[in-house]
Parts: C-alpha cells; sequence; structure tokens
C-alpha cells in the first residue's frame, strides 16, 4: 500500500543526534503509573517506566540533563478547561502528582510541575537546556498521545532536535500510541529505542571524557 505522506516528502530527510543530548521525562507521576488512580495502571505506561529509568541512569553517568515534570495546579481555579474529570483532581501536594518511585529513585535533576501538555509550556524546561548548551532532546514518559505528542510539537518548534525513545512512551491504548508516534517521525522527529538512547549517551560520555 503507498504512503501517501512519503509520496509527498514527509518523513524524507531523518534528523539524528546532534551536539549535546538531554532527557526529558514527562509525567511519570503516581496519578498516571499508579492502579489506585483512574488514570493510571496502563501497562504500556507501566513499561515505559521501566524503559526510562536505565536511559536516565545512563545521562547522569555522563552528566547530561535529566529534566521530570508532574502535571499539577496549586487548586482547582489553576486548572485548564481540561475534558478528562479525574485531571482536575492533580493537585499539589497530594499523592497523585508524586514522581513514581522509579522515576525519583533515578533522581532526575530538574523535577517541574507543569499546567498545560507540554514539558515546556509556561515552565523553565527550555531555559535550563540552553543553559546546558543542549541541542537534542531525548523524549520519554506518557502520555503519548496528549502531553507526550504536545512536548514533542514543542521541543521542535524552539529548534531542538527530537528523539522519541518509544519504549519509554506509554499510552492506554496501543493503536493510539503507534499512530501518534508514526505521525511526528514523519513531521518532527526521530523515533528511537532506549537502547539506541544509552548507545548515544554513552558515546557522548566517551567524547567528552576528561583525558586526566
Amino acid at each position: 500500500m503507498s504512503d501517501v505522506y512519503a509520496e509527498r516528502g514527509y518523513g524524507s530527510r531523518p534528523l539524528g543526534f546532534g551536539a549535546k543530548p538531554a532527557v526529558v521525562v514527562v509525567d511519570f507521576q503516581r496519578g498516571f503509573t499508579d492502579p489506585h488512580f483512574p488514570m493510571g495502571g496502563a501497562p504500556a505506561v507501566d513499561a515505559a517506566v521501566c524503559a526510562t529509568v536505565p536511559v536516565m541512569e545512563a545521562a547522569r553517568r555522563a552528566g547530561l540533563p535529566v529534566i521530570a515534570c508532574v502535571n499539577g495546579y496549586d487548586g482547582p481555579r489553576a486548572v485548564p478547561h481540561w475534558k478528562a474529570a479525574p485531571v482536575y483532581d492533580l493537585l499539589a501536594g497530594t499523592p497523585s502528582v508524586e514522581l513514581d518511585p522509579r522515576i525519583a529513585a533515578a533522581r532526575p535533576d530538574v523535577t517541574l510541575m507543569k499546567s498545560a501538555p507540554s514539558i515546556f509550556f509556561a515552565t523553565p524546561a527550555a531555559a535550563i537546556l540552553t543553559k546546558e548548551r543542549v541541542d537534542t532532546v531525548i523524549v520519554t514518559g506518557c502520555i503519548t498521545s496528549g502531553c507526550i505528542r504536545a512536548s514533542i510539537v514543542d521541543a521542535f518548534s524552539l529548534g531542538f532536535r527530537v528523539m522519541v525513545a518509544a519504549d519509554c512512551c506509554g499510552d492506554h491504548d496501543p493503536v493510539a500510541h503507534a499512530q501518534n508516534l508514526a505521525d511526528v517521525e514523519r513531521r518532527y522527529a526521530d523515533i528511537i529505542d532506549a537502547a539506541t538512547a544509552i548507545t548515544e549517551i554513552e558515546r557522548w560520555r566517551v567524547r567528552n571524557a576528561d583525558p586526566g
């Protein structure tokens, strides 16, 4: 079957890694990973958490930035017009806004609380990465069809090379996960996996090792 997008030039120019990568970890918080919460417990999200931890650990060994975020609000009036009712319970200081314990144990350098889908919207994430002279963002987290996609589009719009670690991202619906990854790969990002991310991080570490 023909690919109408490929026929029109979509996806014809792979990005590749740039000079310096960083890892962003989007919304791996208990409200999305813990089955005790309405939006938590999706098997694909749990698998993505497990795949992300070694990527974070590799970045820390290399001295590369790891920025995590949680979706949360200071109070009900701070919540945008979400159509998903459980989001209104993601209030600062509650267990649903805590990082998943596995992500917390991997010790991100920075944990931000965001109030919109993208990790970059109205947060200092982009400024932190710019200060660190990062030009490549490895995206991990959930939910692929929502906050991950929004973060990919914003990272692209801000001028970063965007690498999406597919097995480090999770969704409630595997079809939505696959469709959104395929779509962003046509336009904004390279789709990789955790093993590739770790390999590229290690290459960066070796290239930039102190000879002394």
